[in-house]
């Protein structure tokens, strides 16, 4: 899913094109993305783009009238630029938006319809889609370390409640968490003054490095390359690879349809995560350290 440097970069691209333009006409291809009945979509047709605004994972695009599109990509939406009218066709497209300069492609690959496109009327409507986290690349320490302390959660699961912090996800919650060289599965109640202040530092300088690097790589082009894997991150999607500071083995934990990679050595003290489906599997057997489990795969009962 977009998370926060990469939704900034596509606003920062959408704002060249689209500020000040005439949004002509709304083409949506997939019955399933418009979530809303009124205002109808066709009212935002003949109206100008007056900002671009960011909530959470969200694009938000406002419109005169005080009316406001907003996108949400969820996991697999991707956005493109191209030549005004070009064509939008299932099942990977979902929706067209045609303005002077060009035609903006709203697309989801895989079978399963996430993303959303809400029609909003003034800024109350808007408020009913926020979710009130933090944004955390405009907050003090004091703010972060009140909000990460108001209930014991896992640091994975505290990250990426956008209930509590806006716009981290899954792939830069790992990235942030290896800066900071914790746990993902420490308690937030129970971390010392010193690793929240080390948190809180990780979080701006993960978010603001990464917003930095995909602004160079994507220059005055459209970005295109937007992916929650990247060259360059030190743990995320690097299962099985040599971590970047201490060269052991990157580790994960499985659950549902995402995983959380770590490195044992940099933030769990050397100890190995149960990961759910094979610790369910293994029991008492589960391996405590990344060296019991080389052992156990290389074994010839070992995993497969």
């Amino acid at each position: 899913m977009p998370e926060l440097p990469d939704i900034v970069v596509y606003m920062e691209a959408l704002e060249k094109r689209i500020l000040g333009q005439t949004l002509e006409h709304a083409r949506i291809i997939s019955p399933f993305l418009l979530r809303t009945a009124a205002p109808p979509l066709s009212s935002a047709e003949g109206q100008s783009v007056i900002q671009l605004r960011r909530m959470g994972k969200r694009i938000c695009i406002g419109l005169e009238n005080d009316l406001w599109l907003v996108l949400h990509l969820m996991i697999a939406g991707r956005l493109h630029w191209r030549p005004r009218g070009a064509k939008v066709s299932p099942p990977r497209g979902l929706a067209a938006f045609d303005f002077p300069r060009g035609t903006m492609l709203w697309t989801e690959t895989g079978s399963k319809k996430r993303a959303s496109l809400h029609v909003m009327d003034g800024e109350a409507g808007l408020h009913t889609l926020d979710l009130g986290g933090l944004e955390v690349l405009e907050s003090d320490l004091a703010r972060f370390a009140a909000v990460l302390t108001s209930a014991n959660h896992t640091l994975k699961r505290a990250l990426t409640d956008p209930r509590l912090f806006s716009g981290i996800g899954n792939a830069y919650s790992d990235e942030i968490l290896f800066e900071a060289r914790l746990s993902p599965l420490a308690l937030t109640q129970k971390l010392a003054p010193a690793e929240v202040e080390r948190l809180f530092v990780a979080v701006q300088s993960t978010l603001t490095n990464w917003l930095q690097r995909l602004r160079a790589q994507t220059g005055e082009a459209f970005p295109e390359k937007v992916t929650a894997f990247r060259e360059g991150m030190s743990v995320h999607g690097r299962y099985k690879q040599p971590c970047a500071r201490c060269n052991g083995k990157v580790q994960r934990i499985r659950y549902a349809a995402n995983e959380t990679n770590y490195c044992p050595n940099c933030q769990t003290g050397g100890k190995l995560l149960a990961d759910r489906a094979l610790s369910r599997l293994l029991r008492e057997d589960w391996p405590k350290t990344p060296e019991e489990l080389e052992l156990l795969v290389q074994s010839p009962k070992g995993l497969s």
